[in-house]
């Protein structure tokens, strides 16, 4: 049985005590997770639109470090990436599209009057996209497996202390 935020809704998930003590964390933590994600959703509009104003743009308007414009875009990348991650949890798809917005902005650039596409560039800003990707994958299958043994002590946990038989099902390991 898979424990969702259906079920959550429907029966409590952690009990102390039957009837005096009840936590659904579950349904709390889907809830603020949905308004995270919403919240992360719409500061990608204006992320987006100053990365096409900063690719597009005058030279000057672009920010720059000084470790040289090969680290801007792996970095760029890398960031973006990994905030966009956070509103749309299927880090492959958002790398790929990343690397792929990557090239199309630099082969943009051919038409303005003060910069020329580069290829260089492309790998660069498409590296640091798809290390962005791997390691927001890296995060999300370890977070899942530190909630499944985190779930399992504290389902432990709790029938120990209350004498009573498991609400949770066990989790594989």
């Amino acid at each position: 049985m898979v424990l969702d935020a259906d079920t959550a809704v429907k029966r409590p998930v952690l009990r102390l005590r039957r009837s005096l003590f009840t936590m659904d964390l579950i349904a709390a933590s889907a809830d603020i997770k949905h308004r995270f994600r919403t919240v992360a959703k719409l500061c990608c509009v204006p992320i987006i639109v100053l990365l096409v104003i900063a690719a597009l743009g005058p030279e000057q308007w672009a920010p720059r470090t000084n470790l040289g414009w090969q680290f801007d875009h792996f970095v760029g990348y890398f960031g973006i990436t990994l905030f966009f991650c956070l509103a749309w949890p299927r880090p492959f798809v958002v790398g790929g599209v990343f690397a792929a917005v990557a090239a199309l902005l630099e082969g943009l650039q051919a038409f303005t009057p003060d910069r020329s596409a580069y290829l260089p560039a492309i790998f660069y800003g498409a590296a640091g996209a798809l290390v962005a990707a791997f390691v927001g994958e890296l995060v999300i299958r370890v977070w899942s497996l530190g909630a499944r043994w985190t779930a399992a002590n504290v389902e432990r946990f709790l029938t120990r202390r209350a004498g009573h038989e498991s609400t949770l099902p066990s989790i594989p390991g």
